[in-house]
């Protein structure tokens, strides 16, 4: 069987890469500018433990907002149910970076995955733990299995130079009374979050515990498989900003995509798989990414549908 697997992707991999990519770079993060667009790789890991890859797999790219799901992960871990009065599980049908709905809503963002609702997991992990930056960072690194894991300064650096969206977000959020802490530290703390770096290999086998009902390959539990389903269920109808239902339709997979043009889908029991190419659709998703995906769940029977 994992051959077939292997095979399938392959071909995804062979068919995508020449197409005409029209995506853009996230250019309003200067040091994701820098990035060779024609960077692309995909690796899948079984849940039996076997995985491969393909292209560019093993080079590190920016996660950006891939790392919302595991901020969610830990934050759920502590605060379980509670997490939910301060933050929605629509999805938003708006820009991921949008003020519109949170009028509407009164500071609670529609769903932890908009820049809004991460913003808000930020401030609670702030208020919970000691030390957010370090204790996230330290979730992150037994998670992946990268004891050196470290935040990127180049990166958060230059959004914090660029992010003046995030901090209005956050400032009327505050507003609201939905941010406890200092709206300076929760950005420092959003930002540094976002800068993480990570390879299509290690990407896909961080993800891996949301594959495997919330426990690591060796067993180790992370949450409990509750708190894992609905973590997949937000990432299928929140993952994708306002492409979501696209995604749900086209791949049929819970995702998460972040603007340094990285991609992870997992299946339930069964595989985590992990994309990059950086030029972004007009919705912030890497354009071949998704399409490698739609191709892979489209000639397969690999999709939960």
């Amino acid at each position: 069987m994992n051959n077939t697997y292997k095979k399938t992707i392959e071909n995804a991999y062979n068919i995508t890469k020449p197409l005409k990519d029209q995506g853009e770079l996230a250019t309003y993060i200067p040091e994701l500018a820098n990035i060779n667009p024609s960077k692309f790789g995909v690796h899948m890991t079984k849940i039996d433990g076997t995985n491969f890859g393909f292209g560019d797999h093993l080079e590190k790219f920016s996660i950006q907002s891939i790392a919302k799901v595991l901020s969610l992960a830990l934050a759920v871990k502590f605060l379980g149910e509670r997490i939910w009065t301060r933050i929605d599980v629509e999805p938003s049908g708006t820009k991921f970076d949008s003020l519109l709905l949170l009028e509407t809503y009164k500071g609670i963002p529609r769903n932890p995955f908009v820049n809004s609702g991460a913003i808000v997991i930020c401030d609670i992990l702030m208020s919970h733990l000691e030390d957010a930056r370090k204790e996230f960072l330290e979730f992150v690194r037994e998670l992946s299995d990268i004891p050196d894991l470290q935040y990127s300064d180049k990166i958060a650096d230059s959004e914090k130079a660029t992010g003046y969206r995030n901090v209005a977000l956050c400032n009327f959020i505050k507003s609201f009374g939905n941010i406890k802490n200092e709206p300076a530290d929760v950005l420092d703390f959003y930002f540094d979050m976002c800068s993480l770096e990570m390879n299509c290999q290690q990407l896909a086998h961080t993800f891996s515990f949301l594959a495997n009902g919330g426990r690591k390959f060796d067993g180790t539990k992370i949450i409990s498989s509750s708190q894992s389903k609905r973590i997949n269920a937000l990432m299928l109808t929140c993952g994708f900003y306002d492409e979501s239902g696209e995604f749900a339709f086209k791949v049929g997979l819970p995702g998460k995509s972040g603007v340094g043009g990285g991609i992870v889908a997992l299946y339930p029991n069964n595989y985590t798989i992990a994309v990059w190419s950086p030029k972004l659709n007009k919705n912030g998703n890497s354009f071949k990414g998704m399409k490698l995906l739609e191709d892979v769940t489209t000639h397969s029977e690999m999709s939960i549908f």
